[in-house]
């Protein structure tokens, strides 16, 4: 496409919108999801952290080295060497506070972003516009008329010294960026659909402790729907399951990992979340073989009852210490299960492996807390950030899974036990409990799946099921066929109610307009159809012409 075409294409655009301090146009052939933008506040939040804590790193090294080379000067100047020495640990001291880094300027030692698939180049400019402390940022888009409009939305918000557009592949991009040197800090990867074609390319070019912001979109895939096709796209295998949503985030987290142990890398989640009609992790990237063999500890299989719902977890490999601080790593024995569930009587079924691991990094979650809240007013969904931030604090980190507790009631076609009841009767037997975030009705816990039912079990004992409900054989006839092994107290207990909930923050989307839910893929422009259908036609023919070649030279050999 010419210059004067692309200006006239993108004038043609009516469409424009303002979302943080961007305002963009949108190519015709794009659409603009408003429940999207929790995604790109979130994202820059937490970018946000990562260029101050990338920037103070930066500067104390730069500090550090300006004092061992005040060291290193000659003794005579012994007394001033003191008080510049003293004067530089000051300056290291104070240097989370030596600097106020501006958001829309640009840092030659702040980080760089790559945008895989920019679209309009929205996320991008905002990335420019309100983090602070960044180098340059590459909104790539293999899109002719995508390009174009990423160029003339850099300009139009005065950031186009930051913003640089790429029409490039965005896999090929990335692989020729693998050099140590080029290297992004921080890569944004939000396709539509399964990001897995991206994810070899991705922990290849981000830079050691760089992070990486991946979406997934194919949630039905993830959540068992489709579990050959999990398998093929993530190598794990999905469940229908109560806890799908969050076993969907472990699943992504082990297919990222599996990708970089080829590389002698590893990831450390920072935070995890399955919101809306996607799910999104952010975890940053190392490189250390030792560190790479911890990998298959951090991985389980998942035996879950299809009648019950009841789960239990099969590590793939234990850990066990030894001398020296050394590690021995073994295949871990079992199955965890009986070939029945112990509770109902029914079938197992075998999903995984997934990350078992934490899928947050509590620390990191609390600091972005602490600065969306002394700050960032042009974060349009700040208090939803704030609410869904601290229900991940108060997860319990070392539980994967959970249970939905309406879910345990249904089986049981027994009346529904309370929120504060559950909790409660499960906290007064000294065990740990708190939601997770991917499900109001979530129940995660360290008791055992039998403590569980034996709760509810002495639940039904004060709220009786019909005996016509319970026909024989049936999941809920035979576990109420026990009696409990102890009696629950449900009274309240004082840590029954999450401060997240006592504080009323917002912890649930709720619809913010009619078909809210994911838009139909965006489709091609015409140009870069018919551009990309001229370089296979090219290749084509370089093909053929080759062929001949080869044939005429066999042919005068004969």
């Amino acid at each position: 496409m010419t210059e004067d075409a692309a200006a006239a294409t993108v004038e043609e655009s009516s469409r424009s919108v303002n979302e943080g301090k961007a305002k963009v146009l949108l190519p015709p052939n794009v659409f603009y999801n408003p429940v999207q933008e929790f995604n790109r506040d979130l994202t820059i939040a937490i970018v946000s952290q990562i260029a101050a804590e990338n920037w103070n790193k930066k500067q104390n090294k730069s500090t550090e080295t300006k004092a061992d080379n005040v060291n290193m000067q000659s003794s005579s100047d012994c007394d001033d060497l003191k008080g510049h020495s003293k004067a530089v640990d000051t300056e290291l001291e104070s240097g989370h506070d030596r600097v106020h880094l501006l958001s829309g300027k640009k840092y030659d030692d702040g980080i760089r972003i790559l945008e895989g698939l920019a679209a309009s180049g929205l996320r991008s400019v905002r990335f420019a516009l309100e983090i602070p402390g960044v180098k340059e940022v590459v909104a790539n888009d293999f899109d002719s008329v995508a390009y174009d409009f990423i160029k003339q939305n850099a300009q139009m918000n005065n950031v186009d010294n930051i913003v640089l557009p790429s029409f490039m592949d965005a896999a090929m991009l990335m692989y020729q960026s693998r050099r140590y040197g080029d290297r992004f800090d921080v890569i944004d990867l939000d396709p539509y659909g399964s990001p897995a074609i991206f994810l070899d390319a991705a922990v290849q070019s981000v830079s050691d402790g760089g992070m990486l912001c991946i979406t997934c979109t194919d949630m039905a895939v993830l959540c068992g729907n489709a579990t050959e096709t999990c398998h093929a796209k993530y190598g794990s295998t999905s469940l229908k399951a109560r806890f799908c949503h969050e076993m969907a985030l472990r699943i992504l987290l082990r297919s990222i990992e599996s990708r970089a142990n080829c590389y002698s890398r590893f990831i450390v989640p920072i935070l995890s979340i399955s919101v809306d009609f996607y799910c999104r992790v952010f975890v940053r990237v190392y490189t250390g073989q030792k560190k790479v063999k911890d990998s298959a500890s951090k991985l389980s299989l998942v035996y879950h009852c299809s009648s019950c719902g009841a789960f239990a977890l099969q590590p793939l490999v234990v850990k066990t210490a030894t001398r020296n601080d050394n590690f021995k790593y073994s295949v871990s024995t079992g199955p965890p299960v009986e070939s029945r569930c112990g509770s109902c009587n029914g079938r197992y079924t075998l999903g995984g492996p997934i990350w078992s691991a934490p899928i947050h990094s509590k620390s990191f979650v609390q600091k972005v807390i602490e600065s969306v809240e002394e700050g960032q007013s042009c974060l349009g969904t700040k208090q939803r950030i704030l609410g869904i931030l601290n229900v991940i604090c108060e997860e319990l980190e070392n539980e994967p899974l959970f249970y939905d507790t309406d879910h345990l009631c249904t089986v049981l076609h027994c009346s529904a036990i309370g929120f504060i009841p559950m909790r409660s009767a499960l906290l007064h037997r000294g065990y740990s409990v708190s939601l997770s975030h991917a499900n109001r009705k979530s129940l995660k816990t360290n008791a055992s799946s039998e403590v569980i039912w034996d709760v509810l079990r002495c639940w039904v004992k004060k709220n009786p099921v019909s005996s016509d409900r319970l026909q024989e054989g049936s999941a809920a006839a035979t576990i109420l066929s026990k009696e409990p092994s102890f009696e629950a107290d449900f009274s309240i207990h004082p840590d029954a109610n999450p401060p997240s909930r006592k504080r009323g923050l917002v912890r649930w989307q709720i619809n913010p307009e009619r078909d809210w839910g994911p838009k139909p893929r965006a489709a091609r422009s015409k140009e870069s159809v018919e551009a990309r259908k001229s370089a296979q036609d090219l290749k084509c023919q370089e093909r053929k012409a080759k062929r001949k070649a080869d044939s005429q030279v066999r042919w005068n050999f004969r």
